[in-house]
This record gives structure tokens, sequence and C-alpha cells, in this order.
């Protein structure tokens, strides 16, 4: 029995809090967690990199910052920790170790975070699920047979199971939000360039991927936002900074906010029923909080945003691919999944012309939305277009995977542009996913919040978009949803008669 059985009511900060009162140790704190780590992961497979030893270290040692002693988990894609393997959910990197932490590592440390181990992700985070073959699929800890979601998928079944407080994320098409969305969570993907993605990269995915963390408080985004974000040496530009602190932004009621809402499916699908009544118990919600609420969307055409986002997808795969190959050797590039060579081949097969006509889209969706947020502060959808998909749903079945045999073995990924199949891939990947890529493209802030879950148990959150820049004011939202609509308390099935 812990020494420290509360330890899972408590969010980071309540956890620092605690400890920097002299109630209990960060010694006890960090017990408690790999307590619950080994007690919940078998069931989860959540961390694929437990790093005990290393969180004991430093617990020694000593720890300072806004979050010191704060147990923590490390998303195993772009979090780079100095000495411990990173894998990118794939086994032609099973063995790579980083040399050099990253720079949100380096600020994650330096808040006093005490990292316990890395989370599953899919292969090169390239899936809305957390299923890679190289360490198998993580779970849901609201129903074991669903998905978490992806790609931040081990992190947030993490947080949920209440394994630790809140973990590292990163977000190049939903995949802090996406997560969030199926694990009862608070998810906030930065601006693109609020939180630096150095010193490896300096827009990683053309400035799509932005880093931050998944929570089950508002108060521990704003907080953790304050600790990361800001300029390092090198970055290809600055983000103006905000006015003062997130974390006291959250203590302050919104002024009432024009805030336009859609829950139709932007390419053409079906909107789960679910899904559509999140976000009108949530557009009644905001409306009986003092906001106006009304049905809007902005004028994007959601066909041309999957088709840009897809692009994107298939290039960054193919130089992903030929990095490997250089670094790593090519009998490493030839052990990811057969799915993940036949987007590198897709990928190959572009022009370097195909690809810069694609990004030039992202401008035409920016001002898009920058004409809708000059009539609405805010912009509500579903985060997702169907409730959390059961394990194996969403990963290629038996015909796709000899179509991706073919496209590798006689590299007809030309053919395949040609002929509008990538088109209709593009339609199909994203019917269940399609409202979270659009806010990657145009580098805006965005959030899901855990307002809804459906009749079976699992969570279902809605987004929300704001204009560049503007965290401060969908953090205070949150805020304002947390408190008129808890959350915190619900516990998944899987821990909720559990003993810490």
């Amino acid at each position: 029995m812990t020494r420290f059985p509360e330890y899972d009511t408590y969010d980071g900060l309540g956890l620092a809090e605690l400890i920097r009162a002299g109630e209990v140790t960060a010694e006890e704190v960090c017990d408690a967690a790999i307590r619950r780590i080994e007690a919940v992961n078998p069931s989860l497979n959540a961390v694929i990199t437990p790093m005990f030893g290393e969180g004991r270290r430093v617990v020694r040692a000593g720890v300072d910052g806004p979050f010191a002693g704060v147990p923590f988990l490390l998303k195993d894609l772009l979090h780079a920790y100095a000495g411990v393997r990173m894998t990118h959910g794939s086994a032609a990197m099973r063995d790579f170790v980083p040399d050099h932490d990253s720079t949100v590592v380096e600020r994650f440390k330096r808040a006093g975070l005490v990292t316990l181990g890395k989370t599953n992700v899919p292969e090169f985070g390239l899936m809305g699920v957390t299923e890679p073959e190289a360490f198998g699929p993580t779970r849901n800890p609201w129903n074991l047979n669903h998905t978490p979601g992806g790609s931040s998928g081990g992190s947030a079944a993490a947080v949920a199971a209440r394994m630790v407080p809140l973990a590292s994320a990163n977000d190049g098409g939903g995949s802090i939000r996406i997560p969030a969305a199926c694990c009862g969570l608070f998810g906030l993907k930065p601006s693109r360039g609020r939180v630096p993605t150095g010193p490896d990269h300096g827009e990683a995915w053309e400035g799509a991927v932005c880093d931050h963390v998944v929570t089950r408080s508002v108060r521990d985004s704003a907080a953790m936002l304050d600790a990361i974000h800001g300029p390092s040496p090198g970055d290809p530009y600055h983000v103006a900074p905000p006015d003062g602190s997130y974390l006291d932004a959250i203590q302050q009621t919104p002024a009432p906010l024009r805030i336009g809402f859609s829950s139709r499916h932007p390419v053409g699908g079906t909107t789960h029923p679910e899904c559509v009544q999140a976000v009108e118990d949530a557009a009644t919600l905001l409306g009986d909080l003092g906001h106006h609420v009304e049905p809007a969307e902005p004028d994007v055409d959601g066909l041309a945003v999957t088709r840009a986002y897809i692009t994107l997808y298939f290039g960054q795969v193919a130089a992903d691919l030929e990095w490997i190959t250089q670094h790593l050797g090519a009998d490493a590039a030839r052990r990811v999944e057969a799915g993940t060579r036949a987007l590198g081949l897709i990928g190959q097969s572009l022009s370097a012309g195909d690809y810069v006509a694609s990004r030039r889209a992202w401008n035409t969706f920016a001002r898009a939305m920058g004409a809708y947020h000059q009539r609405y502060d805010l912009y509500l959808t579903p985060t997702l277009a169907d409730p959390p998909a059961r394990i194996g749903a969403l990963t290629p079945g038996a015909v796709e995977n000899v179509g991706m045999t073919i496209i590798n073995t006689l590299n007809v990924s030309k053919l395949m542009i040609a002929s509008g199949i990538v088109d209709r891939l593009a339609t199909d990947n994203f019917a269940k996913l399609p409202f979270t890529q659009l806010a990657n493209l145009t580098g805006q802030p965005a959030m899901s919040v855990p307002l809804h879950w459906t009749d079976d148990g699992l969570p279902c959150g809605v987004q929300l978009v704001a204009p560049f820049g503007q965290e401060a004011r969908l953090l205070r939202l949150a805020a304002q949803l947390e408190d008129a609509q808890p959350w915190a308390h619900r516990r998944p099935p899987l821990i909720a008669s559990m003993a810490s």
C-alpha cells in the first residue's frame, strides 16, 4: 500500500503545491506514480519505455519550478530525452538513442517535471489511432476494446488512467485534440511557433506540428504553456508573446464571445449523432454562460484541406524514410510498416511543384479563417466525426494491405495519383477525423474540451478554434466551461474502484 493513497485525486499543480508545503515528499509522489503505472499499464500498453530509475535519480538530485516533483510521461515522437531511446513507434528506430534533449524537453525539465517513461505512438505519428506493429495497440481506459486516439494516444491513455496528471503531446493534424477527445481530457494545440520545435526542427511538418501536453485540468495546461512557450535561438520567427501569463488569464471570466458552430462533416461524410449532440449541448451551455452562439461555417473547402494535408503527409513520410536510410541504414528502412512504405513511395512520386502548390493552399485557408474571425471570436465543431473507434477498426484491412504490397513492389504510386485513388484514400482515411487538420494548416490555436460522454460511457470532445495567437481566449473559456460542467471527477471504469 502506497504512503500516498490520494495521489490520483490531484492535478499537476496540486501535487506541486503539496510537495512545496511539505505535506508529501517528491519521493512519495514518484513512488505512487510508479506503482500506478505498474498496476495499470499491462492493461493499456501506454508506456513502452519505462524510465523509473531516471525519474528517481532526478528526484534525489532535487528539482525546482512550477511543477517541481510532478510525475510526467513523454510522447515517444520528436520529444528527445538524451540517453533514452526514441522510437517514433517504429521497428526501424527501436534502438535509436538521441544524444541531446529537444528544446521542449529542456523546458519540461526546467519546469520541475519528473519523467518516468515514454509513451506509445502510431508509427511516425501518422494515424489517429495508436496501434503500431512494433509495440502493439494502446487501449482506452474508458473501454479497453476502443482506441485512445492518436497520435498522442499513449500519453492520453496514461493521463486518463491517472498514471500521471499530465503528459507530453504534439499535434500535426489533431494529435493532441483527437486523443484528448477520446480519453475525456483537455487538449490545447498552441499557435504555430508558440512552442519551439528545436533544435532538430525549425518548423516540424512545415509548421503544422505544435508541442504541448494533455491534461485533466485546464490550469495544468495553462501553467505548462507558461513554462514552455517562447522562442529559442535559431527559430525561423518569433510569435508575439501573450499579455501576461496564461495561468493568470484563466482567473478572469471571459467577456461575452461571438461563437459560430457547425457539425457538418467537411468532406461530405456523416457526423455521428453523439458528436452532433456534443456540439449542440456545448452551444446551449455557451449560450447559458452569456455568449452569442449561432450556426456559422467558414468559407473553406473541406476536400481541398484534406488534399493539402495528405500531400504534406506523403511528402513528410518520404523525407522520413530517406532520413532513416541515410542515418540508420537501408535495413532499418525496410523494417517500417507496409503502409508507411506505400505512403513514402507516393511522396517520392510527387514533384516539387506538386508540394509547393499544395503548401500555397494553406494561405487560402488561413485567409478564409481570418475573414470568419472578423465576425466570430471562436469556431465550435466536434473534435471527431465518430466516438472512439474499436481497436483495429481504423487500421489497414487485408484488401488495403494487398494494395500497399502492390504499391511497394511495383511502384505504381504515380498511377494512383493520376487515377484519383489518392483522393479517395484521403476522403476515406479522414472520414472519422475530418475536423482537426484545418487548424494545423492555418496555424491557429485549437482545443478539445471534454463536455460529452456517449450513452455507453465513451468520451466525446468538442473543438473550439481561435484566431492566431489567442490561446488565452481559449484557455479563459475552457476554465469557464470546466467550472460550469466539471469533468475531472469522472473516472474510467478501469480505475474507478482502484486504490492508488
